[in-house]
C-alpha cells in the first residue's frame, strides 16, 4: 500500500526554504543546496516541486502573498482617496521591518531572474502586473477613468520600486521614508485632479 502523502509538508518546507533564503541569493538556489540547509533529502525536495523551475515559482509566489493582505484590505473598504493612501502608507510601513525588506530583496532578484531565465514563468512581471491592477482598481473605484488610472497606477508602482529598492540597498529608513512621503504627496495631488467633483 502506498504511503499518502502529508499535505502540510510542502507548505512547512516552503517556509523553511524562505528562512535560509532570508540571506542567501536566489539564483544560487539548487535542490542540493537547500536539502543540505533543511536537512531534508534533494528526493524530498523534487518530490514536493518538481524542478527547479517549479520551486523557484512557488516561492516567488509565497513571497508576493504578503502583498495580497494589503490589496484585500483596501479593496473591502469603501472607496475613498483617503483610504487608498493610507493602503499605500501601510505597504511602506510594512517593507520597514527587517523580514519583510528580506523577502523585498527576494522579489528584486526574482525579478530579474526571470528576465534571464526562459524556464522561469512567475517571477517579478507577475508581482508587478498584480500590483498596477490593484492600484488601477482602486483609482476606478474613485471614479478615475480606467485609461489614467492605468498610468497613474504603473507610475505609482515604478515610484514604490525607486524608494524600495532605495531602501534595501542603502539601508537607510529615514531618507527613504521622505522620499517615499514625497512620492506619495505628488501622487495624491494629481489624483486629486483626476477625480470627478463630487468625489473630489
Amino acid at each position: 500500500m502506498a504511503r499518502r502523502s502529508d499535505p502540510t509538508r510542502k507548505p512547512e518546507l516552503l517556509a523553511q526554504i524562505i528562512e535560509y533564503l532570508r540571506d542567501q541569493p536566489l539564483s544560487a538556489v539548487t535542490f542540493r543546496t537547500l536539502a543540505d540547509a533543511l536537512g531534508v533529502s534533494p528526493f524530498t525536495l523534487v518530490y514536493h516541486f518538481g524542478t527547479r523551475a517549479e520551486l523557484i515559482a512557488d516561492i516567488i509566489r509565497a513571497v508576493g502573498q504578503r502583498q495580497q493582505s494589503v490589496i484585500d484590505a483596501e479593496l473591502a473598504l469603501e472607496p475613498s482617496l483617503d483610504v487608498h493612501i493610507q493602503a499605500i502608507r501601510d505597504s511602506w510601513g510594512g517593507f520597514l521591518h527587517p523580514a519583510t525588506r528580506a523577502l523585498l530583496r527576494l522579489e528584486f532578484e526574482a525579478a530579474l531572474l526571470q528576465v534571464t531565465d526562459s524556464d522561469l514563468e512567475v517571477g517579478g512581471r507577475d508581482v508587478h502586473d498584480r500590483w498596477v491592477e490593484w492600484g488601477a482598481e482602486a483609482l476606478e473605484r474613485l471614479g478615475v477613468q480606467r485609461e489614467a488610472a492605468l498610468v497613474e497606477s504603473r507610475a505609482l508602482v515604478d515610484q514604490l520600486y525607486g524608494v524600495q529598492f532605495d531602501l534595501v540597498v542603502t539601508g537607510d529608513e529615514e531618507a527613504a521614508t521622505a522620499a517615499c512621503d514625497v512620492m506619495i504627496d505628488s501622487y495624491r495631488r494629481r489624483i486629486e485632479a483626476l477625480l470627478p467633483a463630487a468625489v473630489a
